[in-house]
């Protein structure tokens, strides 16, 4: 299959999103085998949720019967695919300056393996990802020039880059994460992966 037939999956996830953070860990297991080209999507919901008219999150603004039925969901779906939960003493946490870093490893290539860090960081470890000591230390375990990348991610090009991605996710009818679009369609949720890579046969 030429390179130009392969179809793309685009995996557009949040940091602070814990069904985004199942999904990090499962997309490349499942699409392999496929002919498939995985594009890592890093951004933010807040804009997002800004525009609606009575600015609600669905996991801040959630009946608290409903806050605990996700809570359940993430820590048996976490068993299941046995990646490791513990859940954030805050939460949501603040993902800015880790989206941004994202961004440039989006553009460099080394995006998913910073992406499963950060979120292991946050849902693992219960580590500050809004912390630049703690993503100072998740570049220098990746081998990146950690100073080097906090600098670049602080100008104008790369916060401009990231508001460019937000504007794309909202022209895209995205609308929360992890999202997935691939052959012109749009699946949204982890448990809508499967059916994603799926759509590719159609």
């Amino acid at each position: 299959m030429a390179d130009a037939d392969i179809p793309t999956l685009e995996f557009w996830y949040d940091f602070a999103s814990p069904y985004s953070y199942i999904s990090a860990y499962r997309i490349e297991r499942m699409i392999s085998g496929h002919s498939i080209k995985l594009v890592w999507r890093p951004f933010l919901l807040g804009p997002i949720f800004k525009k609606l008219s009575d600015d609600a999150s669905p996991f801040q603004r959630a009946s608290p019967a409903e806050r605990r039925y996700r809570r359940r969901d993430i820590e048996r779906l976490c068993t299941a695919y046995q990646i490791p939960l513990v859940w954030p003493s805050n939460y949501p946490r603040g993902s800015l300056p880790a989206t941004r870093i994202a961004m440039i490893a989006a553009n460099e290539g080394w995006c998913g393996a910073f992406s499963r860090s950060v979120y292991k960081a946050n849902y693992a470890d219960d580590l500050d990802i809004a912390d630049k000591s703690v993503l100072a230390d998740v570049l220098s375990s990746l081998g990146r020039n950690a100073v080097q990348i906090l600098e670049k991610a602080e100008t104008v090009e790369v916060k401009s880059e990231l508001a460019q991605q937000v504007d794309r996710a909202i022209s895209t009818g995205i609308f929360g994460a992890p999202s997935f679009l691939i052959c012109g369609e749009l699946f949204w949720g982890n448990d809508r992966l499967e059916q994603a890579i799926a759509w590719t046969r159609t």
